[in-house]
């Protein structure tokens, strides 16, 4: 398998007015097409602020990350806008949709932005692949919290990414929608040959992945 990630000595650091807060030191990481990888670890040890690392949302203070072989860590924000927004689907433990806007608004307004044809048909697909057929036109608000998950993962996967990073993904779910979200999450790694890097304090969910890595103090241990 080829190497889709490569995070090289990344380090972050956070100062304030006395002090430099280390949050992640010396990473180094590879993750391949196809291949799955948790990261586990106590609250406050970094699992977060990787991820946003990964998906561009977060500057590195030094160290190089790495996409399909293309350095992204001194894009500027529009460069790595477009990778993220072409290559890489972001899963939150909070669903953050928008609330004003129905599910079907919600995953088809990602194909509109990236001008891809027939929008309304395409997300209508992805939600009744997810049994979301009878919540087309519901607002965010009328969904569960299982149902409103199913949503942005499907607004996240619905440009096709290479990856996916979700951050606890089932966090504020019960076991019934927590099966069921790890379910789709792998499915979909599954058959579009994707590629999955997962927080979370899901033990079983964690076992799941091809690789299982453990964050102490910023570190990987």
């Amino acid at each position: 398998m080829d190497n889709l990630l490569k995070l090289i000595d990344i380090n972050l650091n956070y100062k304030t007015d006395n002090n430099l807060i280390k949050v992640l030191q010396d990473i180094n990481l590879e993750v391949k097409l196809k291949e799955t990888v948790s990261i586990v670890g106590e609250s406050g040890s970094g699992k977060t602020s990787l991820i946003m690392l990964i998906g561009g949302l977060e500057k590195a203070s030094s160290g190089k990350i790495f996409f399909e072989n293309n350095e992204i860590t001194n894009m500027d924000e529009d460069e790595i806008s477009n990778i993220r927004r072409k290559n890489i689907g972001i899963v939150f433990q909070s669903f953050y949709l928008i609330p004003n806007y129905t599910a079907l608004e919600n995953v088809s307004l990602t194909l509109e932005i990236n001008k891809i044809s027939n929008p309304e048909m395409k997300a209508k697909e992805i939600l009744e692949r997810f049994g979301l057929k009878e919540r087309f036109y519901n607002l965010p608000g009328q969904l569960s919290g299982g149902e409103q998950q199913r949503v942005a993962i499907a607004r996240s996967i619905v440009m096709k990414p290479k990856l996916i990073l979700a951050d606890e993904p089932t966090g504020n779910l019960d076991s019934e929608n927590s099966e069921l979200i790890s379910k789709i999450l792998f499915d979909y790694i599954n058959s579009e040959k994707a590629s999955l890097i997962m927080v979370t304090h899901d033990n079983n969910l964690a076992n799941q992945t091809m690789k299982k890595i453990k964050i102490k103090d910023g570190k990987i241990n």
